[in-house]
């Protein structure tokens, strides 16, 4: 098959994807999104997933179908062009943590008015086992008027990327494929095989591919959650939970995970998908609930942790200033989404302290966009007359820092992340 790519929605996942295709295919990347596409068409990757020069070597100012190049558009009649859609769109959750198939619905519309017979459409974006087949096939059938393995065949292939990650990039990670029939499957496994370096390994159904990626960050939350328990329980016991994990991990098998914050598109979202889709089907769910709302409370819990330092050292808690280091829910990363250091913010404020945030790599209009806070713009603006300074995101400009010097005479420092020389901090998880 002759492969004319639309890579549907250019975020964290869809553009690298996009940049390694066009390598070697003609390649359609689209987006709602038209700063995203302006910028992007600039040679500019706000998301720092993909170089500069990587993203300027294989960009087209003009769709040609004949050789290899990525051109970008929110122009929905130019997919039309093309014969193989992967739909990359997020899938949040609402504010009760209800799965939102919002975007993948309307992405489904898209592709579908654009559908021709002999198509493939595949679904990168994490649901719960069954959502390919129940809830976006119809979807594509009722807007192209074909039906599916007759006249047009569906693929699912969960992304595993990992935002900030420059070891373990797209091409490095082992894809899982599968597709609507035997068929399917083997021409979308080829298809992934042409850029992934790493290799492939292709499951036996949609729903097998469904469920191994929703269970893969399930089980990564189950393991956080377990250790910021015992975090409350060390901490509770004046234990140092460091100290307890750095001798446990001796053994051979003991699995390195840390204390934190849980937050992020994918680990602090996916379990909420496979938790619906279990209740749905009449059994509720516990530990993976249980693991979701341990970590849900930490945000609250580190606010608390803090405020109790304070107060053992009789620093006034109302009015006091205080300096989060982080707004991004991970490390070296520009990424705001579900970020929980905001609940950190949330609830310093509530205790009425005054809190600023520094975070060289968040953006600061979309901080401001999506939660309402001002951020400082850069370390000149720092202070030295903080009461209390949380390190909430372990980025590396953090390290040169000397936090000291910001503080009162009273003031205490509080680690989330556990990177700092335990000397100069006076609590962390």
């Amino acid at each position: 098959m002759n492969h004319k790519i639309a890579i549907i929605g250019l975020g964290y996942v869809g553009l690298p994807l996009a940049v390694e295709f066009a390598k070697k295919f003609p390649s359609l990347g689209f987006d709602i999104n038209q700063d995203r596409v302006n910028e992007l068409n600039s040679g500019i990757d706000s998301t720092l997933e993909v170089h500069d020069e990587d993203l300027k070597s294989v960009i087209r100012t003009s769709s040609n179908w004949s050789s290899p190049g990525l051109f970008l558009t929110t122009e929905t009649d130019l997919l039309s062009n093309c014969n193989t859609f992967i739909i990359t769109v997020p899938t949040p959750t609402d504010k009760n943590n209800r799965p939102v198939l919002t975007p993948l619905i309307k992405a489904s519309e898209t592709v579908g008015k654009a559908l021709n017979k002999g198509d493939y459409v595949i679904y990168e974006s994490t649901v719960y086992p069954g959502a390919t087949e129940d809830d976006c096939v119809p979807v594509l059938e009722a807007f192209s008027g074909l039906k599916m393995n007759k006249d047009f065949h569906v693929g699912y292939s969960p992304e595993r990327i990992n935002p900030g990650d420059k070891k373990h990039t797209v091409t490095k990670i082992l894809k899982v494929t599968s597709g609507s029939n035997p068929e399917a499957a083997e021409t979308i496994d080829q298809l992934y095989k042409t850029v992934i370096t790493a290799g492939t390994f292709k499951a036996t159904s949609l729903k097998v591919a469904e469920a191994a990626k929703v269970i893969e960050n399930s089980q990564r939350d189950i393991n956080i959650a377990f250790v910021n328990e015992l975090a409350k329980i060390f901490n509770t016991l004046g234990i140092d939970t460091i100290e307890v994990l750095e001798a446990a991990g001796t053994k051979w098998n003991f699995l390195p995970f840390r204390p934190g914050l849980v937050g992020g598109h994918c680990i602090g979202v996916d379990p909420y998908y496979l938790a619906q889709k279990a209740q749905e089907a009449g059994y509720h769910p516990e530990i993976i609930l249980a693991g979701r709302r341990m970590n849900d409370t930490m945000g609250q819990y580190v606010a608390s942790q803090v405020v109790k330092l304070m107060i053992d050292k009789e620093i006034k808690i109302k009015d006091a200033n205080v300096l989060m280091l982080g707004i991004t829910f991970k490390e070296n990363c520009p990424d705001i989404r579900n970020t929980k250091a905001l609940d950190v913010y949330n609830e310093l404020i509530d205790y009425g302290l005054n809190v600023s945030i520094y975070d060289p790599w968040a953006k600061s209009s979309e901080v401001k966009h999506e939660y309402g806070i001002n951020l400082l713009s850069n370390k000149e603006n720092l202070s030295s007359n903080y009461d209390g300074i949380i390190l909430t995101v372990s980025h590396k400009e953090f390290l040169n820092l000397d936090l000291k010097s910001l503080l009162t005479e009273k003031g205490i420092i509080y680690d989330v992340k556990s990177i700092l020389s335990k000397e100069i901090v006076d609590g962390r998880l």
